[in-house]
């Protein structure tokens, strides 16, 4: 069960939703039926606390807990 991103081509609006298949949602904002899916950033979780990527706040100090540099072992 696969959460998507999509945009409403009416609208503009874009939100997350949760698929079974290929079916297309309708827009939450306007009902409408023309969505597209849109292409998602990967999401990573780092030890430290919490994730990265989907609009979630980074950890302290621009990576992981464990370094400076957001590129050590410790994130997964």
């Amino acid at each position: 069960m696969p959460m998507y991103e999509y945009r409403c081509k009416s609208c503009g609006h874009e939100f997350e939703e949760l698929v079974f298949g290929d079916q297309l949602p309708a827009c939450p904002v306007c009902h409408g039926k023309e969505t597209e899916k849109l292409l998602s950033r990967p999401c990573r979780y780092c030890e430290g606390g919490g994730f990265e990527g989907m609009g979630a706040p980074a950890p302290s100090g621009g990576g992981c807990a464990g370094c400076s540099g957001g590129n050590c072992s410790s994130c997964h």
